[in-house]
């Protein structure tokens, strides 16, 4: 098992929650975050996994990460699951397709929806315009495709969350979020 998990687990999980509120708060902006290293994915995807995996978060991973769940098993003790059953997946886009396969939540519950971790090979502040909560006016993201984020808005306030992660970056894609053409 390669990589490692939090050296100062109470300074770098509260630094590193903070960081990933505040990419929630502001979809379409990029930040940094690097604390954790992980088989098969970059620092940031790492560390969002340590932030947000529990004994009471199953997680679903999708795709060639085989080394990837005894190291979170052992630095979160979080069940693995089917995506049906996830409250968090990680992986690549196509390993992640079809989207309808995860829970999206209940009209009467929507916060019973999975969140998505989306490893990336490109995360720049281009590509589609986002528009809502949290964004002035507009920003722009680089995103693997549109359509399925306009579906996702469309089910709002139900819907699944994105985080997209590339090496040490990320950027946050939350359901409120109305995805434009570039």
């Amino acid at each position: 098992m390669t990589g490692h998990g939090f050296t100062d687990p109470a300074r770098q999980s509260a630094q590193g929650f903070r960081v990933l509120m505040e990419a929630m708060a502001r979809p379409g902006t990029i930040h940094r975050l690097d604390q954790a290293h992980a088989p098969g994915v970059g620092p940031a995807a790492a560390t969002v996994l340590l932030l947000l995996a529990d004994p009471t978060t199953p997680v679903h991973l999708p795709g060639a990460l085989p080394d990837l769940a005894p190291w979170l098993r052992f630095h979160a003790g979080c069940p693995m699951a089917d995506a049906p059953s996830a409250a968090l997946a990680m992986g690549r886009w196509p390993d992640l397709l079809p989207l309808d396969r995860f829970a999206v939540g209940l009209p009467d519950y929507p916060d019973r929806s999975a969140t998505l971790i989306v490893e990336l090979d490109r995360l720049d502040a281009d590509g589609p315009v986002l528009r809502g909560p949290g964004i002035r006016d507009r920003a722009t993201l680089s995103l693997p495709a549109t359509a399925p984020f306009r579906a996702n808005r469309a089910l709002f306030p139900m819907g699944l969350d994105f985080i997209l992660t590339c090496g040490d970056r990320l950027a946050c894609l939350p359901r409120s979020t109305r995805v434009e053409a570039a």
